[in-house]
């Protein structure tokens, strides 16, 4: 059986709206469109044959410029999602395994961390350094990688105890078998819906720092930016403000979806 075909009903919708998301937005830039390139000329054009979405307030076209916010949005996801979920996975499973003072040390770090909000600590950090893809990265990561530090670890502490890995350790076999026979399945379904819940904060996150200008700058197509940048003109072309917003809805919903429990 398929992937696909073991997907609930609202994994599947998840699915199918990121599939079209993310065609969007890496097979738009083939139209050859540059999405900082101005034309006072065709500021604010409707949606139409020329320009499908429209252009804004410095006629940059708005197709070109979504579909690069869409792709800086999906690649800040993937690359702190993937970060976070390795080091967090790792981090979780050596402080279940091992105890005592790895055990104290990862805990005291996670509670650290948690010590701000998470939303808090990325506004910082990115405003430590505005406009840096760097910092806003690091710091989703940092947020993202507690909640797999401690998801990982809560599970594996009852199975690292539990007689059946206790039972396969005596017969000899080594710590890659154990944790493919007995803790990765146990972890592996909250491992994915985490990273799609993450994946969803990801976005939300970095269009946050957007909205307070201290994330991407200015001619970027950064969605968060965008919705602040149009808001002024949304009397004048409404359709300018929707699309932003549509585009980033879209994108927390389809990953909210994607993270439903596997039927």
């Amino acid at each position: 059986m398929s992937i696909f075909h073991r997907l609930t009903m609202q994994q599947r919708a998840g699915m199918v709206i990121l599939l079209c998301l993310a065609v969007f937005a890496f097979c738009a830039p083939l139209a050859g469109t540059d999405p900082d390139t101005q034309d006072l000329r065709h500021a604010f054009a409707a949606p139409g044959a020329e320009h499908l979405l429209g252009t804004d307030h410095f006629g940059r076209d708005m197709l070109a410029r979504l579909s690069g916010g869409m792709r800086i949005s999906f690649a800040l996801a993937i690359i702190c999602v993937f970060s976070a979920a390795v080091s967090g996975v790792a981090c979780g499973l050596a402080a279940a395994w091992y105890r005592r003072w790895l055990d104290t040390g990862l805990n005291f770090l996670a509670n650290t961390i948690l010590a701000l909000p998470g939303l808090v600590l990325i506004l910082v950090f990115a405003a430590i350094v505005p406009g840096s893809f760097l910092m806003i990265y690091i710091a989703i990561s940092l947020v993202l990688w507690v909640e797999f530090f401690r998801l990982v670890r809560a599970i594996t502490l009852p199975v690292v105890q539990g007689e059946e890995l206790e039972s396969s350790a005596l017969h000899g076999f080594g710590k890659w078998y154990l944790f493919k026979r007995h803790i990765w399945p146990a972890i592996a379904p909250d491992v994915y819906s985490l990273s799609a819940f993450g994946a969803a904060t990801s976005v939300i996150a970095m269009s946050s720092t957007g909205f307070v200008y201290v994330g991407l700058k200015p001619p970027t197509p950064e969605l968060g930016l965008m919705i602040v940048e149009l808001f002024p003109y949304y009397y004048k072309a409404p359709w300018l403000l929707i699309e932003p917003i549509a585009a980033l809805f879209l994108m927390v919903l389809a990953f909210q979806l994607l993270a439903g429990k596997k039927s």
